[in-house]
């Protein structure tokens, strides 16, 4: 059996998956990223490692990828997060497809051919609208947990967004809302709402949607909202957050491949 291994290195988790020549996934881990992406690189490696029951030694290749990839020394190689969250998502579907991955500090929407080919991308680069920053200033506000979001919103029937993307604002806009007495899980719908609209607004979406990313494998009821904006059902692949590093690894397959 031959053993390859993908690495995403997120402003908020580092996640990582060994998988077997065929895709099959062997083992995963995830461990918060904090201030030095090099050890929690490690940390993750021996995590998976240790599930896996196999030695460093037995990986045939691995290649990094996410917001800290060139923090990792011990890759064999790197992909943008917009190449693994395409790859990683193709792999389940395969079909044209539109990507968005939600992630910790940034938005990305990306176009798959029926191939699997990359056709076109849009990133949110400039600030928090539309990412798990924004949510989690929001759960900051409300004083509450980041887990109980998705439950929150749930519980709510209004579909009006917050006024502002800005987080600033947003947060501001918030209080006032505190204020006046509207129910926190109004509020966290609101929030959620304004992610969706943030997303739509970057760029169309054309043929299957999938969502990928953490804020969408613990925020579900985003990816149905999201759905349900555009008319169409939100798919997402099992392992959302791991979406990136899965394409990581099957990345590291192909290359070894290559020679």
């Amino acid at each position: 059996m031959q053993y390859f291994c993908g690495i995403d290195i997120g402003a908020y988790a580092a996640k990582l998956v060994i998988i077997a020549e065929r895709g099959q996934v062997v083992a995963k881990a995830m461990r918060r990223s904090g201030v030095d992406y090099a050890q929690a690189a490690e940390h993750v490696l021996a995590d998976a490692l240790e599930a896996a029951s196999l030695e460093r030694s037995q990986l045939l290749r691995s290649l990094a990828t996410g917001y800290g990839r060139d923090n990792v020394p011990w890759t064999d190689g790197k992909k943008t997060e917009i190449a693994c969250h395409g790859k990683g998502a193709y792999f389940t579907f395969r079909k044209a497809m539109t990507v968005v991955d939600i992630g910790a500090q940034d938005s990305k929407v990306i176009h798959l051919d029926e191939a699997g080919h990359r056709t076109g991308f849009k990133m949110n680069r400039k600030c928090a609208a539309g990412t798990g920053a924004f949510l989690e200033e929001i759960a900051h506000r409300l004083a509450v947990d980041l887990s109980d979001l998705n439950a929150l919103a749930e519980r709510s029937t209004m579909d009006a967004p917050l006024s502002s993307f800005c987080t600033v604002f947003a947060a501001t806009e918030v209080l006032g809302r505190i204020r006046a007495g509207e129910k926190v899980h109004d509020i966290v719908r609101a929030a959620f709402c304004s992610v969706v609209k943030r997303i739509i607004e970057m760029d169309r979406v054309d043929g299957m949607l999938v969502t990928t990313g953490g804020v969408v494998a613990h925020n579900p009821f985003l990816a149905q909202l999201l759905g349900k904006a555009l008319g169409t059902e939100a798919l997402t692949p099992p392992d959302a957050q791991y979406t990136g590093a899965f394409g990581a690894a099957l990345f590291a397959i192909e290359e070894n491949e290559k020679g």
